[in-house]
């Protein structure tokens, strides 16, 4: 099942791939990570969903990432007491916290923390942001809105509220529920959706309390601001652009990518690139040329996974989709042009034993022509690092802690392998060449880079770098408390 390629694919589960057979068509396709979207189905066919998934990581014997994605709180106006209403720029529409049907004069809202807070010349985008106005009165339980773009506006449409940082929770009654019974379930990674500040971050990781994963979605032009503690927090993070795209010009939506892409790979965090990737594949078999563009600029940029959310959900064609992703980044990646990039925009290192010794494995895997770079790690660090450095040659990520082993399936490179711990430096140069002999990886006497932390089996420093031939006998000899090997020493 080894990918030929680096950055990893991120597929929605939905009604259209909700059945064993198409999760393995999906993953054989090229599928690295399920996400399963709480905004929409029940508990009941999450839990089917990741059975399934679960099911086939233990026939294909192959880690599998589930990322449980959190609604998050949805601001949405009532109903009307009709099909829809048109509004038209000029036009006054109050919000209220009635709950009678609406008409074209008012429309129940219930939230009065945004009434609230609402204040004159606050901008109200209603149905992402296809209508616009402005707050021209506020009440005790109304704020009255002036239309500036009108159209249809039915029953139920979401609200959003730019450039303002709201005093509601990212994490709602519902989340709450769905984040146990993701917790329950094991999933690898918990996406919060509506992140406004680093405190949201620190309040959700004492809920989850838990060595899963934590995304951070960047859907509000406030966690813009905010970023770089906001990735110091996460364990990873998500451009949604569909959301950030409803707050902000469309224009900025593409810098700000390349933004957040930069900041995450200084960060040694994953990104993941979202929304409408491939969008016209829910109704067509094939992609629009500037769709592949889209996923292509990703690439491009350096993301760690891009993902597909109603095109394997809904769509007619989801294994079309994956296949097609799949092509689009194989190919990029083979552009010599990618690899130039890619070394342009190379972060510096931090002053630490763990980045000198990945920045090193990295130029040495270059220099000596090596087949792979394989890391031990636990927690994840260490193959993290090494995948920040964006290497010429696979990460082979091998850990003794399968929510590890699934987390990194989302990392940039990462070949994640589940096996039993190291007890000694031969036992861990005998067990990465065995393994990237198995998985295709290495042929009999290439070099292998190897990169561990020392003592085996706790989370730390990256301390320890071997350079070694594949299925060549390994002599060692202790010597004065020193492990001696081929005018190696290691104490």
């Amino acid at each position: 099942m080894l990918r030929k390629r680096n950055t990893k694919i991120i597929a929605t589960l939905g009604p259209a791939t909700a059945t064993p057979e198409l999760i393995e068509k999906l993953f054989i396709s090229g599928a690295d990570v399920f996400r399963l979207n709480f905004s929409h189905g029940t508990h009941e066919q999450h839990k089917k969903g990741l059975s399934a998934i679960r099911q086939l990581e233990e026939k294909l014997n192959r880690p599998i990432g589930v990322l449980a994605d959190l609604q998050g709180p949805k601001l949405r106006i009532g109903t009307f007491d009709r099909t829809s209403i048109r509004l038209s720029p000029g036009d006054i529409l109050r919000l209220d916290l009635s709950k009678k049907p609406g008409n074209k004069k008012r429309v129940s809202f219930p939230h009065p923390e945004i009434i609230s807070y609402a204040r004159k010349n606050l901008e109200v985008l209603f149905d992402d942001g296809r209508i616009r106005g402005k707050v021209i009165k506020t009440g005790k339980n109304f704020m009255d809105t002036k239309i500036s773009f009108g159209g249809e506006l039915s029953s139920n449409k979401g609200v959003n509220i730019p450039n303002s940082v709201l005093k509601i929770s990212s994490v709602t009654k519902k989340d709450l529920r769905d984040l146990k019974l993701s917790v329950a379930m094991h999933a690898d990674w918990i996406a919060l959706s509506f992140i406004q500040k680093p405190e949201d971050i620190r309040k959700a990781k004492k809920m989850i309390n838990s060595n899963v994963g934590v995304l951070a979605k960047f859907e509000k032009p406030m966690a813009i601001k905010r970023n770089k503690e906001i990735i110091s927090l996460s364990d990873a993070i998500m451009v949604a652009r569909g959301d950030l795209g409803v707050e902000v010009p469309p224009e900025e939506v593409p810098i700000l990518q390349r933004k957040l892409i930069h900041a995450c790979r200084k960060a040694g965090k994953p990104v993941v690139i979202a929304t409408q990737m491939l969008d016209s594949m829910v109704a067509a078999p094939f992609p629009t040329r500037a769709e592949a563009s889209d996923v292509a600029s990703a690439v491009y940029d350096g993301a760690d996974a891009v993902m597909l959310s109603a095109e394997t959900a809904i769509g007619k064609y989801p294994v079309e989709a994956v296949k097609i992703m799949d092509r689009i980044i194989r190919r990029v990646e083979k552009d010599p042009s990618y690899r130039k990039i890619v070394d342009i925009d190379h972060p510096e290192p931090d002053a630490t034993t763990s980045d000198a010794i990945s920045v090193a494995a990295a130029q040495v895997a270059k220099t000596l022509n090596a087949s792979v770079i394989t890391t031990y790690t636990k927690s994840g660090g260490t193959a993290r690092r090494a995948a920040r450095e964006r290497p010429t040659v696979p990460i082979l990520g091998l850990t003794a802690d399968k929510s590890t082993a699934r987390q990194l399936c989302m990392v940039w490179g990462v070949y994640s392998v589940h096996t039993e711990e190291v007890q000694s430096f031969p036992d861990m140069v005998e067990k990465a060449s065995r393994i990237a002999l198995a998985e295709s990886m290495a042929r009999k006497n290439d070099r292998l880079v190897i990169t561990a932390g020392v003592p085996f089996g706790q989370s730390g420093a990256t301390n320890v770098l071997r350079i070694v031939r594949v299925g060549v006998p390994q002599e060692w000899k202790w010597r004065t408390g020193v492990l001696e090997h081929d005018g190696l020493h290691s104490s």
